[in-house]
């Protein structure tokens, strides 16, 4: 029913114009009547033709009702339903709402797109204009303000470090000086006064030393490092924006341990260092300068400054010369007297049961065990000698030994001469006691010999040699250098030091001998303050000869 009126409407609108041109073809047919009279052999066709086709469409139109006209407006085509109105209507606000929601990205703004630095990429993406109200950027460009970037807060931390260091470095030396002074003052009356004075200063010197190492421990706890920077940074950067922190956290601690896995890749099965042992003043400091310098070994900080009876340094822990001080007050020892008297074992039962004082050691062995250095350690303080076996309790991995020897009445002579109450018989003794002790308590170490005549007669080559050995014979971390620079020979090897060793040539080309020991090894005269005859010459000639057995026999190789 609903289409009738469509049919009726396009049904009445075709009748119309049909007539039109019906009547277009009456009035074209009956104007050229004449002239189709006129050419009745040609146009006789024509005519018959028009006529049968003017008779045939004039009764069909004339048979057809009249039909009105067709519609033009657009009402008579659509027809506006309620159904169609809603329609429209949902159509429209879907339109305006989606308009609505893009208009932030049409409306061009004057705030700058962020930066590769904004950001943190290499290659900038472009972004709209709605980036600039992304989750977390106002609070990022906060904490940029007052943290500054990574780089320049590692670059800030590492001058104030330097800065830190070289003033620490400039308060030590002149605190050194200032204690030099003071030993130096000491007069050569009674040696039971310069004891206690000796004490007492170097218990001022050592509360002092404490006192600076724990500001520079608060130092560091204020300041941090840059992993703790970084940690922190990230903490504070995930809780002002709300997101969790657990993934980061765990990606800091995967990088730590793999620092920890790979910081000593291909070094795990090698000695970690080597303990320098030899009696005081038999040139272990010459020898370890030659290696630290020559080399590269690690000796680590801080260390005694060179002073007036060694130019050219030492080489030495403070801390550890200290803890070994310790051990060996506590056994009513020191370095000079009842040193043969030393009890490792007690030792280690007085640490333990905290009858001495043991930070100073603790210092060293978070140096002596750091599991995450690649650089060998030298460890030299003569006082290893005597203490060696309650180190090696203490360290997570055994070390090489260098073993080095000098005539014992060189080493007699240059301890009387740096204290002139020293007797030369004393430094005798001290001689045989620290060389027994080196060679026994290292006895199943592996070991490299070396003689202070062998480094004066040729540094460069004899050091070449101790190297080579500590690191194919000994298995120990190979040094950075590979061949010592003349230049650092140079600087330590002075002949003009050596004023024991000439005279006591000099004076063996007229001396007589005492005892031939074999293979070229004898024992001669030698100069002494106490008369030819004398019971006190005779226990020091005595004294010397047992010296020079155990010389003779290291070097014979037999001892």
């Amino acid at each position: 029913h609903q289409r009738q009126p469509l049919e009726k409407s396009f049904l009445s609108s075709l009748s119309r114009a049909l007539t039109n041109i019906d009547r277009h073809n009456n009035d074209y047919f009956t104007s050229s009547s004449d002239t189709a009279a006129s050419n009745n052999n040609t146009n006789g066709e024509h005519d018959n033709i028009a006529s049968l086709y003017n008779n045939k469409h004039h009764h069909t139109t004339t048979k057809r009702p009249k039909q009105p006209r067709p519609p033009t407006n657009l009402t008579s085509y659509i027809s506006f339903t309620t159904i169609s109105i809603y329609l429209l209507l949902l159509f429209t606000s879907t339109y305006l709402l989606l308009l609505f929601c893009t208009l932030p990205m049409l409306i061009s703004t004057d705030t700058p797109l962020p930066t590769d630095d904004d950001v943190g990429i290499t290659q900038h993406v472009h972004k709209g204009a709605s980036f600039q109200s992304i989750r977390g950027r106002r609070q990022y460009q906060q904490m940029k303000e007052q943290l500054g970037t990574l780089k320049e807060r590692a670059v800030q931390w590492e001058e104030s470090a330097k800065d830190a260091a070289r003033q620490e470095a400039v308060e030590l030396q002149e605190k050194e000086r200032s204690l030099l002074d003071k030993l130096s003052s000491i007069g050569s009356g009674s040696s039971r006064e310069d004891v206690m004075k000796v004490g007492m200063l170097l218990e001022e010197v050592v509360e002092e030393f404490e006192g600076e190492v724990e500001e520079h421990q608060a130092g560091l706890a204020a300041n941090k490092g840059h992993d703790e920077h970084w940690t922190d940074s990230l903490k504070a950067w995930n809780q002002a924006v709300g997101s969790d922190t657990h993934d980061d956290e765990n990606d800091v601690e995967n990088n730590n341990n793999e620092m920890e896995n790979n910081g000593n890749v291909g070094n795990e099965n090698k000695r970690p260092g080597f303990i320098v042992l030899g009696m005081h003043r038999s040139g272990t400091s010459m020898l370890s300068g030659l290696l630290v310098e020559g080399f590269g070994y690690e000796t680590g900080g801080p260390l005694i400054m060179p002073n007036f009876d060694n130019e050219k340094g030492f080489y030495e822990r403070i801390d550890v010369v200290l803890q070994n001080d310790e051990f060996f007050d506590a056994q009513d020892i020191g370095w000079s007297y009842n040193v043969i008297n030393y009890d490792s074992e007690q030792a280690i039962r007085d640490k333990l049961q905290g009858r001495i004082d043991f930070d100073e050691g603790k210092r060293a062995l978070k140096f002596l065990n750091n599991h995450l250095k690649t650089l060998p350690y030298l460890q030299k303080d003569p006082r290893m000698c005597i203490a060696l076996p309650t180190w090696l309790k203490l360290l997570d991995d055994e070390p090489a030994i260098v073993f080095t020897y000098r005539h014992p009445l060189e080493v007699a002579m240059s301890l009387k001469k740096r204290d002139s109450s020293f007797y030369l018989e004393h430094g005798l003794r001290l001689w045989i006691v620290y060389n027994m002790r080196a060679i026994q308590n290292s006895a199943r170490l592996c070991r490299v010999f070396s003689t202070n005549e062998a480094v004066m007669k040729d540094p460069a080559k004899e050091v070449q040699r101790i190297k080579n050995q500590l690191t194919d014979k000994c298995n120990v971390i190979p040094p950075p250098k590979s061949l010592i620079p003349q230049k650092v020979v140079d600087s330590f090897i002075d002949p003009n030091l050596q004023h024991n060793s000439k005279e006591r040539k000099n004076e063996e080309k007229t001396s007589g001998i005492l005892k031939d020991f074999g293979d070229g090894c004898v024992a001669r005269e030698f100069d002494s303050e106490n008369e030819r005859g004398s019971p006190e010459y005779e226990s020091e000639k005595e004294m010397f000869l047992m010296a020079m057995q155990v010389f003779c026999d290291f070097e014979n190789g037999k001892a």
